[in-house]
């Protein structure tokens, strides 16, 4: 008998796909299928349908039991040391979470891992006008890091794409406010001081979420047509300093011999005021003692004054005596010149040689000098 053919099996066949209720039966409804499921998934759930077996029961239980472990396990994950985690519930901003193993329930929260130490870089360049009317290109780089994250990922659209036009419009700001010589040489500082100041104010009102660390103000470079003027420029500034540390350089090596000088010079002028002071006192104090005895017999001291000052000028000076009724016309010559660079013994047995041949006599230089005070003195008063 085939396996498809009616039996004694009360009016069923032997189909094997469970058509049991005839050759003729048709399709299987599907509404009364989705009914028995129902039904099943109600008794199972503690409905008031039928209870399904305990099979049935404990594969859907084993079922259940799997897939909430693995939605538990799916939700743990790791923040690095350097990030942090910003996570939204529902889409909606919930809390920042700390480097380290965390948990998250999947499908419900989402988590953003955010650098916080990392030290990113920007870059600005672009022709800019300066307050003289000059187009100059100027280069700018700027460093930050993320200081919120929660301001960083929402309160603008993109934080790095705004922070580059803060650069730009900051930097264009400064730019046309300051002359075109001032930004090639020496403002290059304070523009970029002024820069990065104006940054902070963008980024600030804005809520970025963002800290900028520095600022390096790279190149500034004039239009080809005239780059060849600023050079000089540039060379001529750069002289024009050498030449002031020269000076400066100069100035701290003289100023103190100078100095040093000057004092030397005024403590001289001191000593020597002192000195003539002194010596015009001593001066006076003679002449005082004087004055009786010149009143008393003014032709003996006055013949005694000038003794004195003779013997004190022609002891300190060569002599030379001729006699002339001796001597006839002869011509007397003197070198003059040697006796002027001799000393007085030199100058003295020169003029004896000389003088012996023609026949004249030479007095002996031998007194002593007298004291230039009374040198000085005697002098004076002998020409009363």
């Amino acid at each position: 008998m085939a396996w498809n053919e009616p039996g004694n099996n009360g009016g069923q066949d032997k189909d094997p796909w469970g058509n049991r209720g005839g050759r003729d039966q048709g399709p299987p409804d599907l509404d009364e299928v989705f009914g028995k499921l129902s039904r099943k998934l109600s008794g199972l759930f503690g409905g008031k349908g039928p209870s399904l077996g305990g099979s049935g029961a404990a594969g859907l239980g084993v079922i259940a039991v799997v897939g909430a472990v693995i939605w538990g396990v799916s939700g743990f994950y790791t923040i690095g040391e350097a990030e942090r985690g910003v996570v939204l519930r529902f889409g909606e901003y919930d809390r920042i979470v700390q480097p380290g193993l965390n948990w998250k329930p999947t499908f419900i929260d989402e988590v953003t891992p955010v650098n916080v130490q990392a030290i990113r870089s920007l870059r600005g360049s672009g022709d800019m006008l300066t307050k003289d009317e000059n187009v100059v290109r100027v280069e700018m780089d700027v460093q930050y890091r993320v200081s919120d994250p929660e301001k960083y990922l929402f309160s603008v659209t993109n934080a790095d794409d705004s922070l580059r036009q803060a650069t730009d419009s900051a930097l264009r700001a400064v730019i046309g406010d300051a002359v075109m010589d001032q930004i090639l040489t020496s403002g290059r500082q304070e523009i970029r001081e002024r820069t990065e100041v104006e940054i902070n104010r963008i980024v600030d009102r804005y809520n970025m979420g963002l800290l900028v660390v520095d600022v390096n103000f790279d190149t500034a470079r004039p239009p080809e047509q005239v780059k060849d003027a600023f050079d000089d420029a540039i060379a001529a500034r750069e002289d024009e300093e050498r030449f002031i540390r020269e000076a400066e350089a100069y100035r701290n090596d003289i100023l103190p011999k100078a100095t040093g000088r000057a004092e030397r010079l005024k403590k001289e002028a001191l000593g020597y005021k002192e000195k003539t002071v002194n010596e015009a006192q001593g001066d006076v104090a003679q002449f005082e003692k004087l004055l009786p005895e010149y009143q008393a017999a003014p032709e003996v001291t006055r013949s005694r004054l000038y003794l004195q000052t003779m013997e004190s000028v022609f002891g300190n000076t060569s002599k030379v005596l001729i006699d002339s009724q001796e001597g006839g016309n002869n011509l007397l010559y003197l070198p003059l010149d040697k006796l002027m660079n001799q000393t007085p013994q030199q100058r003295s047995t020169t003029v004896n040689n000389n003088a012996s041949d023609y026949g004249i006599e030479l007095e002996s230089s031998t007194q002593s000098s007298a004291p230039s005070n009374n040198r000085s003195s005697t002098s004076r008063q002998g020409r009363y």
